[in-house]
């Protein structure tokens, strides 16, 4: 993962992150993504993590200092309220070797056509607001996204897990596990699931068939259809249905079904106390040593070490 380079500079050097607030500041979307970073700062103290704060004007008119990683945040009720300065704005951002937008700054930053080709999470009420230019962005029903060296997320609640998911890929899960107990959090969700109504508010009217597909593989986990037989529940070719999932999902259908699979094991393995075999099997794995290869090489470790992470937080 591209982060991880965040997380060896962070051993060598104090790691500078800047949030831009662009919105209020007592929106969820801001103190979810703020309020963890800095319980971090505190924990790991100034030789590990420092967190700025600027305003789009401060931030725009600051040309001398320099972060690791910037995000420019802002709740998506604030979409319609774009900074004055946002052309100055965004070529700062990218000046930064990490860089990114939540909630309504995503939709700001493929506004300006700086997200083009890249998997983006985009609050999913925001995708009525989309333009031309935007919509060259690789929109995705996910939480939050993080390709390359740009981060985005969709804002809201999951501004906290997108904060605690960037807060244990760079400092550990031991600093995590601190936060989550101050913070009375029980499960920090990961960057593969969804937003539950993204797709239904972004395809539905337009790409029905597109959304009758996920709405049969959802309600078929345990014992999962062929690509041929959901073309068939659906109405179309195969070729038409793998065509429409490759444009507007970035994937194809048997993918996207199989981390669907595991997105919900994942849950199973960190909310319930089914055996491994037990939630291979909910998820439609009959084969335990399958189950396990897939598993490790969408979230990169195995089903029983999901399981231990959940069973014992590790020593900060």
């Amino acid at each position: 993962m591209p982060l991880t380079k965040l997380a060896r500079l962070a051993q060598e050097t104090p790691l500078r992150v800047l949030l831009i607030n662009a919105g209020e500041p007592d929106a969820l979307t801001w103190a979810g993504l703020f309020q963890p970073l800095r319980l971090a700062a505190k924990i790991l103290g100034p030789e590990r993590l420092h967190v700025d704060v600027r305003s789009p004007d401060k931030f725009a008119a600051d040309a001398q200092r320099h972060w690791h990683l910037v995000l420019l945040v802002a709740d998506e009720a604030q979409a319609s309220l774009k900074p004055a300065n946002s052309r100055i704005l965004i070529e700062r951002c990218r000046a930064a070797p990490f860089w990114g937008g939540v909630g309504a700054g995503v939709l700001w930053l493929a506004d300006a056509g700086v997200l083009n080709g890249v998997r983006t999470a985009l609050p999913w009420a925001l995708y009525a607001e989309v333009d031309t230019v935007a919509d060259r962005a690789m929109f995705t029903p996910n939480l939050f996204e993080i390709d390359d060296n740009r981060l985005t997320c969709c804002g809201g609640a999951a501004s906290i897990d997108f904060a605690l998911n960037l807060v244990e890929i760079i400092f550990g899960a031991g600093v995590q596990a601190r936060i989550k107990e101050t913070l009375c959090i029980d499960r920090v969700r990961g960057k593969e699931e969804r937003q539950r109504v993204a797709l239904q508010a972004r395809f539905g009217a337009l790409q029905p068939k597109l959304t009758e597909a996920v709405t049969l593989m959802e309600a078929n986990i345990e014992e999962p259809l062929s690509t041929d037989d959901i073309a068939n529940l659906v109405g179309i070719s195969r070729r038409q249905l793998e065509r429409l999932f490759k444009q507007y999902l970035g994937s194809l259908p048997s993918r996207y079904y199989l981390e669907l699979r595991l997105q919900r094991a994942r849950q199973l393995l960190l909310d319930t106390h089914y055996s491994i075999v037990q939630v291979g099997l909910m998820c439609g794995f009959s084969s335990g040593s399958h189950f396990s290869t897939a598993f490790g090489a969408l979230f990169g470790n195995t089903p029983r070490e999901e399981r231990q992470r959940k069973l014992a937080a590790p020593p900060t």
